[in-house]
């Protein structure tokens, strides 16, 4: 009972906030609904971009990750801290200056009309096949499990995965449909300030009760039983991910979701000024460096109170035929379940539940953002109305919504949850970036550049990971390595279009002063210290600290010390060679004689 009244409560709570914070809003011109009125203060634009990827796919299946393959697979959100300071020094700054509100909208900017619409229908196609189902699915079987509703219905656990789907669907879209993008937003905060207060309390209360009443003796167990399962870079070579896929695969496709990926720039470019926005991208990344105690964690501790028979796993299913492996997708939420009290789950279950609907809002606000904008506006109606144009965003928000309900079940037959959505995303989401890269570091690429690159990109990793499964033949290569080698390749093509047709003159952006670019003043110190969080995460959890018995403070000194030295100078020489290139692009010094 306190477990239901505690759900009811939140929930409740939370709407009725959004509510009262959106009641006076004009929902029905362009800016106030896809953007909020440009009017996002940092800690919304911070709480939003948390909550928005912190989901049930996250928590479950990064977690699910961790069970099986321990700390290395942190990577995905530490290395997202790094992306964002990226985002805050070189997209952000660009995004805000032209004034748009799609990143199609940027491409057309910078190579043609034509671009826009070619990147709004791979955006739809990420939204649609490789984010929203992944979100209902992850949100079905966590709270599902969390609630136990299939003895609560007495339905099996397929049935009850339909029923949890179609209700986070229909819930999740009312939010998103009828509320814009500030109901989203607001909700997003309030819901993250309640999933970090019972997320950071599900590792604390395991390590508890697997060191049998102490959480010191519980982490004590995490580095003495299995202590590679500690190691923060993946040092073996099946590792899931090792650390050069970290460099060449992982950054890399973070560069895409937090600097280039629609649902998640929707909520910078609603930010009041530039400043605002780099502080609440900035404190976002702070967020992903403490995320891992919530999502990596509670993985590697269930892996061992599984061990020692404290928690019970289920096999999975296949061809209704059970298996001898583990369900790791479901080791979280058990964990949840069975850690914390009534009442608390309730609460968990209420900030677990609105994660769930953040993502999925955030996922339909995008996508009725692309299509009344980039492709309605663009196409069909260019001189729709305000009005018109929102109309148009909430019927397609709703048919989207049934689209994803019919495909989110099929996703139980996957072996991982998490690698799927990024092998999935990876398709378009490598291609896309280095596009935006190219158009940002050359003034003189021409748009034929991009669409070959695109299409390259493209075909390029779906035929060599999806049909070769990457052996090329001569080399097998991990998955992540053919992101890296698909995006130095793209680059590398493009430049060489570049030189044989540049473009006639450098391109130039426009400030259109929608909002005011001066930059935050503690931006650099603020990145400085989430490098520095980085590094000393990454060398406390190495055999240079914790995880070996020669591991001493002054080897993990000396790895901070040598390693921030290093980046400072990496980031120097970079940021200097392309500051003098593109300038030599613009007086056209680069020009073929």
């Amino acid at each position: 009972m306190f477990t239901l009244l505690s759900f009811i409560f939140f929930t409740a709570l939370v709407a009725v906030i959004s509510y009262i914070k959106t009641r006076n809003d004009n929902l029905n011109s362009e800016t106030g609904y896809f953007l909020a009125g440009r009017s996002l203060p940092w800690f919304v634009i911070a709480g939003s971009l948390f909550l928005t990827n912190i989901s049930a796919e996250q928590l479950t299946g990064l977690n699910a990750n961790a069970f099986m393959n321990g700390a290395n697979v942190m990577a995905w959100e530490t290395t997202s801290a790094l992306t964002l300071i990226v985002l805050a020094f070189v997209f952000l700054p660009r995004y805000l200056k032209s004034g748009v509100t799609t990143i199609p909208q940027f491409l057309e900017n910078r190579y043609g009309k034509k671009m826009r619409i070619v990147a709004s229908f791979i955006f739809l196609y990420a939204i649609v096949i490789g984010f929203l189902p992944f979100v209902l699915y992850a949100g079905a079987i966590t709270l599902g499990k969390l609630f136990d509703v299939s003895n609560l219905l007495g339905t099996t656990d397929n049935t009850t995965t339909w029923i949890m789907v179609i209700a986070i669907g229909v819930i999740g879209g009312f939010y998103a449909v009828f509320g814009g993008l500030k109901a989203v937003a607001v909700s997003d905060t309030i819901n993250g300030i309640g999933l970090l207060i019972a997320g950071m309390l599900v590792p604390a209360i395991g390590l508890y009760e697997l060191g049998s009443g102490s959480m010191t003796e519980g982490f004590s167990i995490l580095l003495s039983e299995a202590p590679e399962r500690m190691n923060a870079a993946g040092l073996t070579a099946d590792a899931n991910i090792p650390w050069h896929g970290m460099i060449s695969g992982v950054i890399i496709i973070n560069l895409f979701f937090w600097c280039t990926n629609q649902a998640i720039i929707q909520r910078t470019l609603a930010a009041k000024n530039l400043a605002e926005g780099q502080k609440g991208v900035l404190a976002a990344g702070a967020m992903k460096i403490v995320g891992i105690l919530m999502l990596v964690l509670p993985g590697i501790i269930a892996w061992h109170m599984h061990q020692r028979g404290m928690l019970d796993i289920p096999f999975k299913m296949a061809d209704g035929n059970l298996t001898d492996v583990l369900n790791a997708d479901m080791s979280y939420p058990i964990l949840v379940r069975e850690v914390l009290p009534g009442w608390l789950t309730g609460f968990f279950g209420a900030a677990l539940f609105g994660a769930v609907l953040s993502s999925f809002n955030s996922g339909v606000n995008s996508l009725s953002t692309l299509i009344s904008l980039d492709i309605y506006k663009q196409l069909i109606k260019p001189k729709a109305t305000d009005l018109e144009t929102v109309k148009v965003g909430r019927v397609f928000g709703i048919a989207t919504i049934v689209i994803c309900i019919c495909i989110a079940p099929s996703i139980s037959t996957s072996d991982s949850l998490y690698t799927l959505m990024r092998t999935i995303m990876a398709v378009i989401n490598v291609p896309i970036l280095a596009v935006i890269v190219m158009g940002v570091l050359s003034k003189r690429a021409p748009a034929i550049a991009a669409y070959v690159g695109l299409v390259f990109g493209m075909i390029f990793f779906y035929t060599t990971h999806f049909v070769m499964g990457g052996d090329l033949g001569f080399i097998q290569f991990h998955w992540l390595h053919l992101v890296g080698l698909n995006f130095v390749l793209m680059l590398s093509i493009m430049t060489v279009i570049r030189y044989l047709k540049p473009q006639e003159k450098a391109f130039v952006q426009h400030y259109t002063q929608e909002v005011e670019i001066k930059p935050w003043k503690h931006a650099k110190l603020a990145s400085g210290l989430l490098v520095l969080s980085f590094v000393a995460l990454y060398a406390a959890f190495s055999p240079l600290g914790l995880t070996s018995p020669d591991g001493s403070l002054l080897k993990v000194m000396a790895a901070i010390i040598g390693s921030m030295l290093g980046i400072y100078a990496v980031i120097h020489i970079v940021s200097k060679v392309i500051k003098n290139r593109m300038a030599q692009e613009a007086n056209g010094e680069s020009q073929p004689q």
